[in-house]
């Protein structure tokens, strides 16, 4: 029977001194760093902290290219409901949701995996959600030169739930258009395919 293996690359001199670090900062919230229940805490937050911003180890441009393929194809190709976990960058606390993201190919598509793959480089790095999106968008377009490019990003900030305003059902939705989805009728056909209610 074959047992579950976790695999997980970490950088080790770079654990080290951030598991140094969340020790210290332990002790300067109030905890005992040494007691047995926290033991362990500043290794796996270091660990938890650089698989969440993986995504500096990535390039999205790349990713896109590895699976670039000519294909005359010019129509729509939608990839809906992506999940995102990213971080917002002002208090390092998540913010989760979903991607929807959209082309209309102009001579080359690359694999729909791919789409999913650039959401991920760019949500796994401190983000906010705005320029995530454009993010998304420019990768895409400058990569693939297609005849439009549409990105909308629907997300709960646990920063807004948790902290400050503390507003629990919040939703932020962003989005960022090119080409062919600056025209009413193509964006309104793309809002309609991934669902005029986004949440």
């Amino acid at each position: 029977m074959l047992g579950y293996e976790k695999i997980e690359n970490h950088n080790p001199e770079a654990l080290e001194k951030m598991k140094h670090h969340y020790y210290e900062i332990l002790k300067l919230i109030g905890e005992n760093s040494d007691r047995e229940g926290l033991l362990e805490t500043p290794l796996r937050v270091a660990k938890a902290m650089q698989f969440l911003t993986q995504g500096y180890d990535h390039d999205p441009v790349e990713i896109l290219k590895s699976a670039k393929f000519e294909e005359d194809y010019r129509e729509m190709v939608i990839v809906k409901d992506i999940e995102i976990y990213s971080m917002c960058e002002h208090h390092m606390i998540p913010f989760i949701g979903k991607a929807h993201v959209a082309y209309i190919p102009d001579g080359y598509i690359t694999g729909l995996s791919k789409i999913a793959r650039v959401v991920e480089a760019y949500a796994r790095r401190l983000q906010v959600q705005e320029r995530l999106t454009t993010q998304i968008k420019e990768a895409i377009d400058s990569t693939l030169n297609p005849l439009g490019v549409a990105v909308v990003i629907e997300a709960r900030h646990l920063c807004m739930a948790m902290r400050g305003v503390q507003k629990q059902n919040s939703v932020t939705t962003t989005s960022d258009f090119t080409g062919a989805f600056k025209k009413d009728k193509t964006r309104a056909e793309f809002i309609h395919l991934i669902g005029s209610k986004l949440h």
